[in-house]
């Protein structure tokens, strides 16, 4: 596994908005229980069922008094709360859950646009937390961090054997506050004070142009600062000669619902819907509508999607589709059309509560069914997979009385995620059983480190260009990296690894572009066998599926 340090930036909140009545800035995600909706809002009784509600409060206060008081043994009072709060809100929706306070930094810190930390990205192999790279900038570049150095204590804590969120917790602190590092660099001992600071989360992974008029643009995930972000990205790129336009929704869990609107709003002209939303009572009911003259109101577009675009990414990827102003390509995409309040507790936790569904353009909901098995709506990725549905688009159902028609009249459909325009069936090897324990075991990375060192000079003496058009891992490097699963406890696989071989020479030639020459150098690797991608090209240049949009 790997991560960039620290990834949890320090929780902040959003100013409430100002108008004709107050509405807090909505905010999706597609992972189990965490869309919400930022805003304050203080606790008050209910008035819909006042006195079921007061009985259901006292049956609850008395037996957990009871149980404090008389139970045989000691119990945790806070922990039994806390349970039973979790098994109430298991009976509403999949994505309505209660985050106890310790949890709460870690939860919250997903859609910050910075973050208190080191800025570092590491990798864990076989217990030991190994530094890829420094961020350009930051502290740890500063304090002399190398890719290559093992962790092996942060103050007085030993990291060897720690998960990778104890370690991430370990490296952040405020702004100022420092740390000491014991390292190991080619089996030296080593140690280095590193002084924590202000580290940027772009939550554009890259942007960046393909060819001289083709653009794109990388969106992790719907954050803070994504709609600045993304402005600044799209006129660098217009400036470069940018004329036609991929934009990556794939594996976007989602953000707030205002920043993925306002990028709508960049593509789609005049005052067209863009989304609403319908709950209990006036104050969740919305409609939103595009504003402003956009930055790339016209001109090909294509939105690549998956199975991981989820809730916010949705919203966007339904605009675009709805009012035909893009070609949409991948997979259909994870499907939740609810929303989610946070409401701060007494006791510094939050409840996180489904308070509306949300609705494309043409009135589509895509939030797919979902019953009291919370473990059958997890599944419901994985089982798309047994039903063959990554590999053929006919095997995706949707119910024929939910079918839509976009401004175009093209058909499209609600009740379980949105199907894209352009099927691309998902690489199997990407997916494969072996290719997921080398990346689980951190071989990869490992491996591209190790390679990295052992080649540095002839490596750094090339030009992208003459790395990108020359270098091939050998034969001989798929052995030394099978026989380093085998040490970090995979068990020898030979015919995985020959059927793996094209995937596994294209992802360390990328690991090697990323410590090389950067970002856009590994997407630009990683792009050469990109289905999706590829296919998109093909689209953004093809004048027939351009017109399929109205010409737009």
């Amino acid at each position: 596994m790997q991560a960039a340090f620290p990834t949890q930036p320090v929780s902040q909140t959003s100013p409430p908005v100002r108008g004709r009545r107050w509405r807090p800035a909505l905010l999706l995600l597609g992972t189990l229980g965490m869309g919400i909706l930022i805003g304050n809002n203080p606790f008050r009784p209910s008035s819909n069922n006042p006195d079921a509600t007061a009985r259901g409060y006292l049956r609850f206060k008395e037996v957990l008094s009871y149980v404090d008081r008389d139970y045989a043994d000691s119990v945790d009072t806070d922990g039994l709360a806390d349970v039973a709060v979790q098994r109430m809100l298991e009976k509403l929706d999949p994505h309505s859950v209660y985050i106890p306070t310790k949890e709460r930094e870690a939860t919250d810190a997903f859609l910050q646009s910075d973050f208190d930390g080191i800025g570092v990205e590491f990798t864990l192999f076989r217990d030991t937390a190994t530094v890829v790279a420094p961020l350009a900038g930051g502290p740890a570049e500063a304090a002399g961090l190398r890719p290559g150095d093992q962790i092996l204590r942060v103050g007085d804590v030993a990291v060897t054997g720690l998960s990778l969120p104890r370690v991430c917790q370990l490296f952040r602190g405020p702004r100022g506050s420092s740390l000491r590092l014991a390292l190991l660099r080619h089996h030296a001992p080593l140690q280095l004070a590193v002084t924590r600071a202000r580290i940027p989360n772009s939550s554009i992974e890259v942007a960046y142009l393909l060819d001289p008029q083709t653009g794109y643009i990388k969106v992790s995930r719907f954050a803070a600062n994504t709609y600045d972000e993304f402005k600044a990205a799209l006129s660098e790129l217009r400036q470069q000669g940018l004329t036609r336009l991929v934009l990556d929704l794939r594996g976007n869990p989602g953000g707030y619902l205002d920043r993925a609107t306002r990028v709508a709003d960049e593509f789609i002209a005049g005052n067209r819907k863009l989304v609403s939303t319908d709950g209990k009572g006036e104050q969740y009911d919305s409609q939103t509508y595009a504003k402003v003259l956009g930055e790339f109101e016209q001109g090909p577009l294509v939105v690549l999607v998956d199975e991981g675009s989820a809730s916010a990414a949705e919203v966007l990827a339904g605009a675009l589709q709805d009012h035909d102003r893009a070609l949409l390509v991948g997979r259909r995409t994870f499907g939740k059309g609810l929303v989610q309040q946070p409401i701060q507790l007494s006791d510094g936790g939050e409840l996180r509560l489904t308070i509306a569904r949300y609705f494309t353009p043409a009135g589509r909901s895509i939030q797919k069914p979902y019953g009291a098995d919370k473990a059958a709506y997890a599944r419901e990725l994985a089982e798309r997979g047994q039903h063959g549905e990554y590999e053929m688009p006919d095997t995706a159902s949707f119910a024929r009385g939910l079918r839509f028609r976009t401004d175009h009249g093209r058909a499209v459909y609600g009740g379980g995620g949105i199907m894209p325009d352009v099927f691309v069936a998902r690489d199997s090897l990407l997916h494969s059983a072996y290719f997921a324990q080398l990346q689980g075991r951190g071989v990869l990375r490992a491996f591209a480190l190790d390679y990295l060192e052992a080649h540095k000079t002839e490596l750094q003496a090339l030009r992208f260009e003459q790395f990108q058009g020359t270098f091939r891992l050998s034969d001989t490097d798929l052995i030394v990296l099978h026989t380093k699963a085998v040490a970090a406890g995979l068990a020898p696989n030979p015919p995985a690894l020959r059927r793996c071989a094209a995937l596994l020479r294209n992802q360390l030639k990328a690991a090697l572009a990323r410590s090389l020459y950067g970002p856009v150098a590994y997407h630009t690797v990683l792009g050469t066998r990109d289905a999706d991608l590829q296919r998109a090209l093909q689209a953004v240049n093809d004048s027939t599926e351009q017109l399929a949009l109205g010409g737009k």
